[in-house]
């Protein structure tokens, strides 16, 4: 495969760490990693307003969803311009990217090319390795595929051995959108449990659920780990006021130690990418920052209380 679109960040960025960026001639709107890939045109667009508070998104995109399988849309026309040999999509989730659905009827229908339509399903950690083979496969060069995987599981592996040898596994509660609430899913819970924590609220392989906040309160995290969907951390912060304007949230005893911790969840944990690796980086120095220093603070997590809310 010579002329790639990838409409997804982390299949970007999974075809970068094979080796094979330079084959890539179209991407999603949101595909904003490594640096430069924003030279090229952007096949998707949201069908909603991407500003504004996380009630008023949301309340978007289930308006959106009432009517469309898909909150985004494909440029047709410029895909047929860029005449692909490979697109890759995925069929996880409604709200990361274009529906695989929206993206076949686009190839059959108008796609002059007939490219090729890889879709990738990540729920849990090993389906994000799946995929990072399927896609090295599809581009020919699966033993670029087999040494990436086996780089990104040594690092895995270190990481849990050395959280082990903490003693020490704290209770943490993963935030994935601040209204409503939502509680990380899907390969989050394994991240933490790699980086030496229990998850209290994510089930692995599980869609990532709305969460009410009794049950946050009920499960007593001693730490909370902030990463909503496609915010970095300036974004989560201005955002604060949805957590802590609540009567609730005072009351949780990470709130009340100062064991909050804000996270670029948009670069990191949303990504099903190579990047998984440096999310477990990240909560490990989270939780265990004695044994951990791997230099993420600051860019990838800051504590809630580094400055001003």
């Amino acid at each position: 495969m010579h002329r790639v679109v990838s409409l997804l960040p982390s299949s970007t960025e999974i075809i970068h760490a094979l080796g094979c960026g330079d084959r890539i001639v179209g991407r999603s709107h949101e595909c904003d990693y490594p640096a430069g890939i924003d030279a090229l045109p952007p096949c998707t667009a949201p069908k909603f307003d991407p500003n504004g508070t996380s009630r008023e998104i949301d309340e978007r995109v289930k308006a959106v969803l009432q009517d469309a399988v898909s909150v985004y849309s494909v440029d047709t026309a410029l895909l047929d311009d860029l005449a692909p040999d490979l697109v890759v999509t995925q069929s996880q989730c409604e709200l990361c990217a274009v529906s695989l659905s929206d993206v076949q009827a686009a190839v059959r229908e108008m796609v002059r090319s007939k490219p090729d339509v890889l879709s990738l399903e990540p729920n849990a950690l090993e389906d994000v390795w799946r995929d990072v083979a399927s896609v090295a496969e599809a581009l020919g060069v699966r033993k670029r595929g087999d040494a990436l995987l086996d780089e990104l599981r040594k690092r895995l592996d270190a990481i849990a051995q050395r959280s082990k040898e903490t003693g020490r596994r704290p209770r943490v509660a993963c935030i994935e959108w601040y209204d409503p609430l939502m509680a990380a899913g899907n390969w989050v819970p394994e991240l933490v449990e790699i980086a030496g924590g229990e998850d209290v609220l994510g089930v692995a392989g599980e869609h990532s659920a709305w969460l009410e906040w009794g049950a946050l309160e009920e499960a007593k995290p001693e730490a909370v780990v902030l990463m909503p969907c496609g915010f970095d951390i300036a974004r989560s912060r201005r955002e604060l006021a949805a957590l802590t304007g609540r009567a609730e949230w005072a009351r949780l005893e990470a709130v009340r130690k100062g064991q909050v911790f804000v996270t670029d969840g948009n670069q990191f944990f949303n990504r099903p990418g190579p990047r998984l690796v440096e999310s477990a980086e990240i909560l490990a120095e989270i939780l265990h920052p004695d044994a951990f220093a791997f230099g993420h603070e600051g860019a990838g997590w800051e504590r809630l209380e580094a400055r001003a809310a």
